[in-house]
């Protein structure tokens, strides 16, 4: 999944909203059943040590000595009912525990609520806390009934919260893992969910791209079992790309009809001016250069159809190649030959370079020297008055690397990776019908070739053409 697809938005949205409110819920129902039980606890040290009851048992002996006051809080402890509810502590006057329901008495122990209780006007004071032996406990001191504001002692009951703490955390064990099965059943049917959502889209967006490469052929297969708003998506992805193939079908017959229709009167005009030329030749200057201008423009025009005929043959995949063994640097000579003069009358330099012995190559001659016509062409058209043209051709074991460079206006790197698309022009102020380039990468291709352009903006262009040769042997290039 991305890091920014529909799943992790999903997860900080829905699931940790909810594992949050989860966890909100678990600890707001523990701490309620927490404080629930310690308040039960609390409610039964009440009733164990209710003041009256104390008070009479008491109240009789509350001047007596220490020894009589200690029989009696004996007597007390010995007929204690609750001992196995809690444990029951006898303090005296002096705040020393004088017996205890355990029969244990601890030195050390502490028991701030007794200090508390003298303190507070009910007589009474809890506690809650760990005792010395580390068991967790809340205790309730009462006191026993004042003389001249001195106190007589109190009676401390004591109840361990250990047991409490033990049933309070099986309970906290228990919330949390129904938290973390509801989480779960959550996360589980919500990954179904975004699943059925994620995966169709995942599936129209490689669709739709494949579409926008110009693949018409390509449908959306969703499942038959939803029929929803995604279904109807695709549905209509699909018709829209059934329309656009059918448009796309009926703009490429009608540039083969147009450009078939057009080659003929064009050709006619080519040849019928020629001839007047031939007839007027150095009589008339300026219908001279009246029938100039007219097959200049007819060439051109000628050429733009010849490009929109390839065009709409490499739509329809009826670009076909003659193939045969030919020398292909002789196909290069040839196109150099042609454009040089060109070239030269309009101030830019041809530079040419390449070996002296052939580089035989299983191709369609003609589609070859198109391409380099076209590229040699664009060199020419994008150099300004001055710059110069580079053509350099290497022959390895078992390719051929032509490069064509030029001094150039050069292409930025917004335009350089879009210059080999059909009807894409980097500069639209230029000539031309943005065609050629994507025709010769085609006839490239079917080559079983490459061509490869690379550009620094204001400094130049480079085209890189690369083609297998037939193996030939050394000797005969040496002889050559």
């Amino acid at each position: 999944m991305l890091k920014s697809g529909i799943m992790v938005r999903w997860f900080f949205t829905t699931i940790l909203v909810i594992a949050l409110i989860l966890t909100a819920i678990s600890a707001s129902i523990v701490f309620l059943l927490r404080d629930y039980y310690y308040e039960t606890v609390e409610n039964k040290l009440l009733s164990l040590g209710q003041i009256g009851v104390v008070s009479d048992y008491f109240s009789s002996y509350l001047g007596s000595d220490s020894d009589t006051f200690s029989a009696r809080a004996r007597e007390y402890v010995d007929n204690y009912q609750d001992i196995n509810v809690a444990e029951l502590w006898v303090i005296n006057k002096d705040g020393e525990v004088i017996v205890t329901s355990t029969g244990f008495i601890s030195e050390n122990e502490e028991f701030p609520d007794y200090d508390e209780a003298i303190d507070s006007v009910s007589g009474r004071a809890f506690w809650q806390g760990e005792m010395s032996s580390g068991e967790k406990v809340m205790a309730l001191s009462v006191l026993l009934p004042k003389t001249n504001g001195m106190s007589n002692g109190a009676v401390r009951y004591i109840i361990s919260l250990e047991a409490v703490d033990l049933q309070v955390g099986k309970i906290t064990l228990i919330v949390g893992l129904i938290s973390l099965f509801a989480l779960f059943l959550v996360v589980f049917s919500g990954l179904f969910f975004v699943r059925s959502i994620v995966v169709p889209v995942k599936k129209l967006n490689a669709v739709t791209r494949s579409i926008a490469e110009g693949n018409y052929s390509q449908k959306i297969e969703m499942n038959k079992r939803y029929d929803d708003e995604l279904a109807e998506l695709a549905e209509s992805i699909n018709y829209m790309t059934d329309e656009i193939d059918k448009t796309d079908k009926l703009k490429t017959e009608f540039i083969s009809t147009v450009s078939h229709e057009l080659r003929t009167p064009l050709t006619a005009i080519k040849g019928w001016t020629e001839t007047l030329l031939c007839i007027n030749e150095n009589k008339d200057e300026t219908v001279n250069n009246g029938l100039k201008v007219i097959l200049n423009e007819t060439e051109r025009l000628y050429a733009l159809v010849e490009d929109l005929l390839d065009f709409s043959r490499m739509e329809s995949g009826r670009m076909s190649l003659h193939l045969k063994k030919i020398d292909i640097l002789a196909e290069l000579d040839d196109a150099v030959y042609v454009l040089r003069d060109r070239a030269t009358r309009e101030g830019k330099e041809i530079y040419y370079s390449s070996p002296d012995y052939p580089a035989p190559v299983n191709a369609d001659p003609d589609r070859i020297k198109q391409v380099f016509v076209n590229v040699i062409d664009n060199a020419i058209k994008y150099t300004p008055a001055g710059g110069r043209i580079t053509i350099l051709a290497f022959v390895g074991s078992d390719e051929i690397n032509i490069k064509v460079a030029d001094t150039g206006c050069g292409i930025s790197p917004e335009d350089l990776p879009r210059v080999k698309e059909k009807f894409y022009k980097a500069n639209l102020s230029a000539k031309g019908s943005g065609i050629g380039l994507a025709v010769c990468d085609e006839i490239i291709t079917l080559h079983k070739g490459s061509l490869e352009i690379t550009s620094i903006l204001g400094e130049g262009t480079e085209v890189n053409i690369k083609l297998p040769t037939l193996p030939v042997n050394l000797s005969e290039r040496k002889d050559s």
